[in-house]
């Protein structure tokens, strides 16, 4: 077995679906151990370590904590990982613990040309609470490469290099009528009826759309959800409430708020993940040469639709690009699995990338 296999599967079988603690004990016990870099823990749970000087730094970035597994992904204590045909199967393998640990390797390995960090987050899958936190904390790498998914995105059996990817808005609108009995609806307001015309403008806003190094991200707000839209047969109902997912792009927003012009109606923003794009096309390319001279296939430049903690990070001002393990399809589902060959790639990837920077 390989080591990113060994140790990719030691960090999986650790639950970190409600309490991400046993994890970062591993993560920072093993730099301590393994490395010879300045290890830290911040008072969420993150892990950081840093190592070598100059003037530039370039941050390996990830998370430890995952969602809840399935049932078929938990033996008693322990999550389930086995491996099998070349892939390791288990919750975190592609999201993202393999990525973490081949982070930790090239951390341990390389020979950095500049400052050196990995950090693994908590909290990524929970709203970015472990990035938001290092971010106002002062982390502030120049540049990271966020080992999110990128493989198989241009094509299959390459790791590529995401440089932009869609954030993610979630909001509320809230409607108020006044109530009545249904049998005089003209002496109330019908709640219902304004959420209508509310929707009806969410549906005819405009989607922004933004080209970037020859693909175009476009923007979506889609109504998802219709509730507390009345409480009884016979009575004008006086309140609903709509839910509003949003797809954003990177300068670019639904005009939302013009839902507020409408009687009776509130909007507010429950969460907003940010998008990311890559503001430094020479720093995309030298981590694309590295990933094109490791693997035999032909990576691309390319984006993608998942909010990352590259977009928390590229909003702080740090250069960001994404690169790691998981194909699209995998993350999150009850058959989550990570190519082995793979993991070793991003190992490479990661490795060569601080030394060359």
């Amino acid at each position: 077995m390989s080591e990113v296999s060994k140790l990719t599967e030691e960090l999986v079988e650790i639950p970190s679906h409600e309490d991400e603690t046993e994890a970062g004990d591993y993560i920072e016990g093993w730099l301590r151990t393994e490395t010879d870099g300045d290890v830290e823990r911040d008072d969420v749970g993150n892990v950081i370590a840093r190592k070598g000087d100059g003037d530039t730094t370039l941050a390996l970035v990830g998370h430890h904590d995952v969602v809840a597994p399935a049932s078929t992904q938990v033996d008693g204590d322990a999550y389930v990982v086995e491996e099998r045909d070349g892939r390791l199967y288990g919750r975190g393998t592609a999201d993202m613990k393999g990525s973490v640990a081949a982070a930790m390797l090239a951390f341990r390995d390389a020979t950095p040309s500049c400052e050196l960090v990995f950090a693994s987050f908590v909290g990524e899958e929970t709203g970015g609470v472990g990035a938001t936190h290092a971010i106002e904390a002062g982390f502030a790498p120049d540049y990271a490469i966020v080992g999110e998914g990128s493989t198989d995105y241009s094509k299959p059996d390459v790791t590529d290099v995401v440089v932009a990817h869609k954030g993610g808005r979630g909001s509320t609108i809230r409607v108020k009528g006044r109530p009545a009995h249904a049998s005089e609806p003209a002496a109330g307001e019908n709640a219902i009826y304004r959420a209508s015309e509310a929707i009806g403008l969410v549906r005819d806003l405009p989607q922004p759309s933004v080209e970037l190094y020859d693909e175009t991200l476009t923007g979506t707000a889609v109504v998802t959800q219709i509730r507390d839209g009345g409480n009884a047969s016979n009575v004008i109902p006086d309140a609903c409430t709509l839910t509003i997912d949003e797809r954003t792009v990177p300068g670019e927003r639904v005009d939302l708020g013009r839902v507020t012009s409408l009687d009776g109606v509130e909007w507010t923003v429950d969460y907003d993940g940010p998008p990311m794009r890559c503001d430094d096309e020479a720093f995309a390319e030298a981590v694309l040469d590295v990933a094109t001279d490791v693997q035999d296939g032909s990576p691309e430049l390319t984006t993608k639709p998942h909010v990352t903690d590259a977009g928390r990070l590229a909003q702080a001002g740090v250069t960001c690009v994404v690169c790691g393990a998981s194909e699209p399809g995998e993350a999150h589902t009850e058959t989550e699995s990570a190519s082995v060959e793979v993991l070793e790639r991003c190992y490479r990837i990661y490795r060569e990338s601080a030394s060359r920077l």
